[in-house]
């Protein structure tokens, strides 16, 4: 059975960095595409980062260029989110997602992956 479980989320201060894991279980990354998502209290899920399990091209939103990096283990069971320079409005829950098929650069249609995980909270505050 296909599963997906996200760690590494916590209370963080501002400027402060954290590393969200997503594990796979009951199947590997090469065949798969990656998406981080996020939703915040009251707003919609947004997507945060994607990475291709076959070919390791990555994208970001637009909010976290340039602060947020996404990698896959070597043994391909593992994609890291890790988050530099947070702030406030990074606060959110956070879900990496699943899917097989390709859907060109439509990176964060949430409809298109079919396999999440629970998600992790970020919380990021003095």
């Amino acid at each position: 059975q296909l599963q997906l479980v996200e760690s590494g989320g916590g209370l963080v201060q501002p400027g402060g960095s954290l590393r969200l894991s997503c594990t796979a279980s009951g199947f590997t990354l090469n065949d798969y595409e990656i998406g981080w998502f996020r939703q915040a209290p009251g707003k919609e899920r947004e997507g945060v980062s994607f990475i291709n399990g076959r070919d390791g091209r990555a994208d970001y939103a637009d909010s976290v260029k340039g602060r947020f990096t996404v990698a896959s283990d070597n043994a391909k069971t593992t994609v890291y989110l890790q988050m530099s320079s947070l702030k406030p409005e990074d606060t959110a829950v956070y879900y990496c997602a699943a899917r097989a098929n390709t859907y060109g650069a439509r990176y964060y249609s949430t409809r298109s992956y079919p396999y999440w995980g629970q998600g992790t909270q970020v919380t990021v505050s003095s």
